[in-house]
């Protein structure tokens, strides 16, 4: 279907135009015929979101499933969850919806954790190889903000990008990263869209919603206007700039790996004499490796780098899981808990 059919078949607004325009731009963000689980709140985010997907679907192809995750923290979560149905039903779109069978610890991360996790199964079940979130320039503002405080390196700046790994043949795509939370409320309330206020997007006992409800609005009538659209520009550059840092610095393990010694081990050498940023990211490459892929602190990247130049058969504290890295000569040896002496009673 051309553009001009596209407009033509469903109502068409400056968001559409937007949105499509942006995903021709981008072609592998969204590809054609993809399988994809629209994540659905009910806030004006993802209600947009949904809305433009099922518009832009029939020039695309896409096979689209509405998923709704209930935390079950809100009394009115059921009745919200009710509305997603509703809407995916209008959208003539399949939708399932999750709900927490435990209690799920009143945190952001703990809730993030969760609704992630059913995500990429969702995704899974339904054989979709994209998850979309209704993320906006103006949540990775606030997220370059709160991890700006927190003392963060270029890549907790650089975070909430387009696209990264949710789960094994799983991605996650974040198709709004051009748009502000102004734009989708602009859309919702031209296209007659349903908006479900969540309460505890209002709950200043959560830093998130200190830096949107507080710090955010000042520094639009204070300092910048378009903050979040300069914020998110700021993160899109250091996102671009890790990704290159880690290319080098992959570069750079390989040429260290060695593969000979009968444990996972590598060179001290190369790494001893590259940039401090690049030993940093080599190591934590290799670390996330060792530790099955989850990624290790600052403090255990340092701890690594203080070995790259120790004598010999110094070593770290041991690592979760209880291995330790070890200097043995020229090279540093990952030493897993079996190999290590027993303890004297």
């Amino acid at each position: 279907m051309g553009d001009g059919e596209l407009r033509k078949k469903s109502p068409w607004t400056d968001f559409h135009g937007r949105l499509h325009g942006l995903l021709r731009r981008r072609p592998l963000l969204l590809e054609r015929s993809a399988g994809i689980v629209v994540a659905v709140s009910g806030g004006q985010d993802s209600v947009a979101l949904g809305r433009l997907l099922a518009d832009l679907s029939p020039h695309w192809g896409w096979r689209l499933t509405i998923a709704h995750c209930d935390h079950g923290w809100r009394s009115d979560s059921a009745a919200n969850g009710a509305a997603v149905v509703d809407l995916a039903r209008t959208w003539q779109l399949p939708v399932i919806v999750r709900r927490a069978d435990r209690a799920i610890a009143r945190t952001e991360a703990a809730a993030r954790a969760w609704r992630y996790g059913e995500l990429l199964a969702i995704a899974q079940e339904t054989g979709s190889a994209i998850v979309v979130t209704g993320h906006t320039a103006s949540d990775r503002a606030e997220t370059l903000l709160f991890n700006l405080v927190r003392g963060s390196g270029g890549d907790g700046l650089g975070a909430l990008g387009w696209r990264r790994s949710l789960g094994p043949g799983v991605d996650l795509v974040r198709p709004l990263l051009e748009f502000v939370r102004a734009d989708t409320a602009a859309c919702c309330a031209q296209l007659g869209l349903p908006i479900w206020e969540d309460s505890t997007n209002q709950d200043r006992r959560y830093r998130r919603n200190r830096l949107r409800l507080e710090v955010l609005p000042l520094l639009r009538s204070q300092f910048n206007p378009q903050v979040d659209r300069a914020l998110a520009r700021t993160a899109d550059l250091l996102r671009e700039d890790g990704d290159c840092l880690d290319a080098i610095a992959a570069q750079l393990l390989s040429q260290a790996r060695v593969d000979d010694l009968g444990v996972p081990a590598i060179a001290r050498q190369p790494l001893a004499i590259a940039h401090p940023a690049l030993q940093r990211r080599a190591l934590r490459q290799w670390l996330c490796e060792q530790l099955d892929g989850t990624m290790p602190n600052r403090d255990r990247v340092e701890a690594l780098r203080f070995l790259l130049t120790a004598p010999n058969r110094d070593q770290s504290d041991p690592f979760p899981g209880g291995a330790i890295a070890r200097v043995s000569g020229p090279h540093l040896l990952w030493i897993s808990p079996k190999s290590l002496p027993e303890s004297p009673p």
